[in-house]
């Protein structure tokens, strides 16, 4: 029967483990956005793929349908900010990992100058030091919505609100 609790794997491991050009990118995005292993790449990747194929199915359905679902994923997108306003349908499938990458919390706590480096961003928010519109989140990989960009700030029990 299995637990009930446990759930299922949310990423898809590469079909080739061993291929140095797909190494080397994945081990720079690593780097440069400070995550704690190449499982959390691996998941960024599916969320976009899941959009993505969405998006080719949708035109597959009748015109009624797809429309519906098209707007759907586009109101989704630009909520989320990975997509601006005016972008249009195509530009779902000219996303890139990068993309969802530049979304997570971990990410705006670094950029807003808040952490000295993305490491350090990474430690405040898993120490509950980062509150998003009064809600502390201790995820680093949590995907801020556009309305909460201007949100993120310290929480106040952190020793570092009143430092700055």
């Amino acid at each position: 029967m299995g637990d009930p609790r446990r759930l299922k794997k949310k990423y898809k491991k590469p079909k080739h483990p061993y291929q140095k050009d797909r190494m080397m990118e994945e081990l720079e995005y690593v780097g440069k956005y400070g995550l704690r292993n190449k499982r959390e790449f691996w998941k960024m990747r599916s969320i976009l793929g899941e959009w993505r194929q969405t998006a080719r199915y949708s035109r597959t359905l009748l015109p009624k349908k797809a429309q519906k679902v098209q707007q759907t994923l586009l109101k989704k997108l630009t909520r989320l900010g990975v997509l601006s306003p005016e972008s249009t349908f195509e530009d779902i499938l000219q996303l890139t990992v990068e993309d969802v990458l530049k979304r997570r919390l971990q990410t705006f706590v670094f950029e807003n100058g808040m952490a000295k480096s993305i490491y350090h961003a990474r430690q405040l928010v898993v120490h509950k030091h980062i509150q998003v519109a009064d809600k502390r989140i201790n995820s680093p990989s949590y995907i801020v919505k556009k309305e909460e960009e201007d949100l993120i700030s310290f929480s106040p029990t952190s020793p570092f609100a009143t430092a700055t």
